[in-house]
């Protein structure tokens, strides 16, 4: 599904929830430079109408993204990308974009699913903080 320029997909048949799986799409858009600071999210209403799913579920995503930092709503203007906090030099962010395309190709070559990909990833990084 495209929406405002964004392909999110749900996965009705997947066991994380959707609102989880619209999070964490917008979380690596924003996390990979694809939704920049200041760039304005697809009003709830037509995302959850673009996905067939209730407002509250989208509403529920764009809490998780702002409680996280993300981004930031403002009745009126919508939700909006918040600014990096910390944000990655262009350097890093070439480095971290070859290492992903090198993985990627790994989880493919597997043939595991995008969601396992992805599973994998979150977990590698919750434990990579764990000390």
């Amino acid at each position: 599904m495209t929406s405002g320029g964004l392909s999110i997909r749900v996965d009705s048949g997947a066991p994380v929830p959707p609102f989880e799986q619209i999070r964490a799409q917008l979380a690596d858009l924003i996390s990979v430079g694809r939704l920049r600071e200041g760039d304005r999210l697809p009003p709830v209403r037509q995302l959850a109408s673009d996905l067939g799913l209730a407002n509250n579920t989208v509403v529920r995503a764009y809490r998780e993204l702002e409680s996280a930092g993300l981004v930031h709503s403002r009745r009126g203007s919508g939700t909006r990308v918040a600014a990096a906090a910390g944000a990655v030099d262009d350097n890093a962010r070439a480095v971290l974009a070859e290492r992903a395309r090198e993985f990627a190709t790994a989880a493919l070559l597997l043939g595991t699913t995008d969601e396992d990909a992805l599973a994998a990833v979150r977990h590698a990084l919750a434990t990579a903080r764990t000390p």
